[in-house]
């Protein structure tokens, strides 16, 4: 299999790209970033004559010094040849240890030695040893894991040239990979967590997600279960993990047993209490029967109602619980329930921080040749996009406010805006009726110790501690409110304009529910009464978060309608509407925020009928896996393949899942003849053969042998 192209980013002074990566060291929070690879190169005429180039990359052996410095030697070994005008006398190769926070760096002078040593935070020198290396493997395969793209390119489009490498590619490596992690594992809440984790523990951290997004990539399941069972003996807590697994394997019995069993020594587990509440609620939504979907959710009430009491500063448990509400359709609970869940501050992965580099050299391999891709980036540019369109906030939302956004248009969908709103004016103290009832009980009572916060508005959490937000992160959500307000007026002011042209029909803007900030200024100045809090004595404050995301969804609903309205005018009217290829990919994305997917879809095949685009196609793809269409889905992998590998990635977990499945679902040899019979170039179908390559090295399910 060939390798990717080799980019190149060369320096405006020579070793800036060291310098920078030392400096950055002391504000590295989570993995780190991509490793780093650095060259100097002689000219061969005028050896005087040197640059600097280096380039990112993933997924590489970092297990020893001499697998670094053999893999430096195979990029010297290009730069050789007759026709080389410039020749690798220097390379430099770091790898970040998460683990102790050390930069593992291996030096290779050609030809010369090779030297290994470590940098930490300040810079200063240290002695690589064996338990660091041990450390700085299993980071870089979980790294690898963590900066691998999904197909849709978003990762890849976040930093500029990076090889991205599979770093498990048979059952030796598996073996080495699943022993380290095994020696490390109860260190691995060193690492950090994803954003949606408040604190990393045993079984929610970086480690264990890369361990099981690998299993399930590759359903490498009994390796999994093997591991998860020794660490269990050692702690219990370790139950979790193994019955997900189960659960993905399709062994559910035995998985439940697990959880059933480790719940009776650890009943308040907050993450098994989850991991039940998860798997009763897939159950509930795949019932069979109206009966057992009422049980199933009874069940999973019961479970995520205790987890939230296990981990009541942790945001999984009470999006879990507000799930679970929705699903039994109870809106009033689950939007009380969603106004609780603690918000976090969303921590991105590491990037590089690199000066700008004089020269960006971003090569494309005869083996990607495809015409529909190579036109791709050449017309991206060059397309006008509505100014509405780009403001949209909820394309933004990462972390616990993107998984909110989604809790709250699920309800949406379900209900309709319109009934959303009366829902939220029931249960939030609305800013109108709360002035309402201000004027009217001003002057009949003088002060009382009695507070809205503590009295009137029973149960409501106090807002500075729900979330744990402190008065600056108060005013940035104030502001975000307000931000988003403006913008939605900005957008319904194009819309009364469309209305008038005969478009689109309302969408009712969202009023403000009251400021808790006021009410609580209003109780210290005595304004209120016992008469005034009782009428609202069932009514809570609501979240300034919550109340930002009912202007943002508004904002989303607004524009959604104008595009459906004019859509279906120009469709009477038998003419065609236009959109630009970018303009087509952000309507799909907003329609799948919003969960219309036939919309959704008809946005994307639009975009893909103008020009290549991952990000549209990824999304039909998934399409076409829930509706098993074989052939169509094979045809997108191979373009998404070819597209990575032209972007220097030829590791997507993803898309080697879908080959994956494909092969357990209908047999290699069948897949294998629908890739080949395309009619696609060869050296672009034999990109994904490499794919189904790795399914029959790992003896998955559905390969012959």
């Amino acid at each position: 299999m060939v390798a990717p192209a080799i980019p190149e980013l060369t320096e405006d002074v020579i070793h800036e790209s060291i310098d920078a990566r030392t400096d950055s060291l002391i504000s590295l929070r989570e993995l780190g970033p991509p490793d780093l690879v650095h060259l100097l190169k002689q000219s061969v005429r005028t050896p005087a004559k040197q640059i600097g180039v280096y380039h990112h990359i993933t997924g590489v052996d970092a297990s020893s010094s001499a697998s670094l410095a053999a893999f430096i030697n195979t990029l010297t070994n290009r730069e050789h040849g007759p026709s080389a005008q410039n020749k690798v006398v220097e390379g430099l190769y770091c790898c970040y240890n998460a683990f102790s926070r050390l930069d593992m760096r291996v030096h290779v002078t050609i030809p010369g030695s090779v030297e290994s040593y470590c940098v930490d935070e300040r810079g200063d020198r240290r002695k690589a040893t064996d338990e660091l290396w041990l450390e700085t493997y299993l980071c870089s395969v979980i790294r690898a894991y963590s900066y691998a793209d999904d197909g849709s390119g978003e990762t890849i489009r976040k930093i500029m040239g990076v090889r991205r490498f599979n770093p498990v590619t048979n059952t030796e490596t598996e073996h080495r990979f699943l022993n380290a992690a095994e020696q490390l594992f109860f260190r691995g809440w060193q690492l950090g967590s994803d954003s949606v984790v408040q604190v990393p523990n045993n079984v929610s951290n970086h480690l264990t997600a890369g361990l099981l997004s690998y299993f399930e990539t590759t359903g490498r399941y009994a390796s999994g279960i093997n591991l998860f069972e020794k660490l269990r003996t050692q702690n219990i807590e370790v139950s979790s993990l193994l019955a997900k697994l189960l659960f993905m394997g399709n062994e559910e019995v035995k998985g439940v047993r697990v959880l059933h069993e480790a719940l009776k020594e650890l009943p308040m587990d907050y993450v098994m209490l989850d991991t039940q509440a998860e798997f009763l609620l897939k159950k509930a939504q795949t019932a069979d029967s109206p009966e057992l979907k009422d049980e199933c959710l009874r069940m999973a009430l019961a479970c995520a109602d205790r987890s939230t009491v296990a981990a009541p500063s942790e945001f999984g448990t009470w999006a879990r619980l507000a799930q679970v509400y929705v699903a039994m359709e109870d809106w009033e609970n689950a939007l009380t329930i969603l106004n609780s869940c603690p918000m976090f501050t969303y921590q991105d992965k590491d990037t590089p921080q690199m000066p700008e580099p004089r020269e960006i050299h971003l090569p494309t391999l005869p083996e990607t040749r495809l015409d529909e891709i190579d036109s791709e980036p050449e017309s991206r540019y060059s397309e006008q996009v509505d100014p509405n369109l780009l403001n949209l906030r909820a394309a933004t939302y990462k972390g616990t406010f993107k998984q909110a956004y989604c809790i709250l248009t699920e309800m949406a969908r379900k209900i309709g805006w319109d009934q959303l709103l009366r829902i939220r004016s029931t249960v939030f103290v609305m800013e109108d009726e709360y002035r309402t009832e201000k004027q009217e009980t001003t002057g009949q009572s003088g002060p009382t110790n009695r507070t809205a916060s503590t009295d009137g508005l029973r149960g409501t959490p106090d807002p500075t501690t729900n979330g744990d937000q402190t008065d600056e992160e108060d005013g940035a959500v104030a502001g975000e409110a307000k931000s988003a307000e403006g913008d939605a007026a900005a957008v319904n002011g194009d819309a009364e304009a469309e209305v008038e042209a005969g478009g689109p029909t309302s969408v009712e803007k969202p009023s403000h529910t009251i400021d808790p900030g006021e009410v609580k200024s209003d109780a210290e100045n005595g304004n209120q009464s016992d008469e005034h809090l009782s009428k609202l004595n069932n009514k809570r404050l609501c979240e300034r978060w919550l109340d930002s995301l009912f202007m943002v969804l508004y904002e989303d609903l607004r524009v959604y309608t104008i595009w459906r309205t004019q859509m279906a005018q120009y469709k009477a009217q038998a003419m065609q509407y236009r959109k630009s290829p970018e303009e087509w990919e952000i309507l799909g994305a907003l329609a799948e925020r919003l969960q219309h997917t036939d919309e959704a879809l008809e946005a994307y095949r639009s975009c893909l009928a103008l020009r290549f685009s991952p990000k549209a196609l990824t999304s039909i793809l998934r399409h076409y896996e829930r509706s098993k269409s074989t052939r169509d889905t094979v045809a997108a992998v191979i373009r998404l393949v070819t597209w990575q590998y032209r972007w220097y990635s030829e590791f997507s977990p993803e898309l080697l899942h879908v080959i994956r499945s494909l092969i357990e679902d209908e047999g290699a040899v069948k897949v294998r003849s629908i890739i080949q019979a395309t009619s696609l170039p060869q050296n672009v179908v034999d990109l994904t053969h490499h794919y189904a390559a790795l399914c029959a090295t790992f003896r998955s399910s559905g390969t012959d042998g």
